[in-house]
């Protein structure tokens, strides 16, 4: 192989893997806000701790997004999908009013 070919070679495997991992932050989910409308309607808070318990009677502290059926994230991962936030990501850590502890 000439050098002149190995060099083209090079930045072309060089832009290819700049493009996929530009591709993959472009496709992350964005995170849920807290003032979101449907969060603020389901009282989702990103840490469970900081729930309004007189809003919420019915929330207890070991009660988070990562044990709620609805949540598909990695076990241990910061954050996660939710069937109830499509496309977006909710805090491991988080709560709301829609929280299924998993089976």
């Amino acid at each position: 192989m000439k050098s002149a070919n190995r060099r083209v070679f090079m930045m072309q495997v060089a832009l290819g893997g700049s493009a996929l991992t530009a591709a993959a932050a472009a496709s992350a989910q964005a995170m849920v806000s807290e003032k979101d409308a449907q969060a603020v309607s389901l009282g989702y808070a990103a840490d469970t701790t900081k729930v309004d318990a007189k809003k919420f009677p019915k929330h207890a502290a070991a009660q988070k997004c990562s044990n709620c059926q609805l949540y598909t994230g990695a076990a241990n991962s910061k954050s996660g999908p939710c069937s109830i936030f499509p496309g977006k990501q909710v805090a491991a850590n988080g709560w709301c009013s829609a929280y299924v502890k998993k089976a």
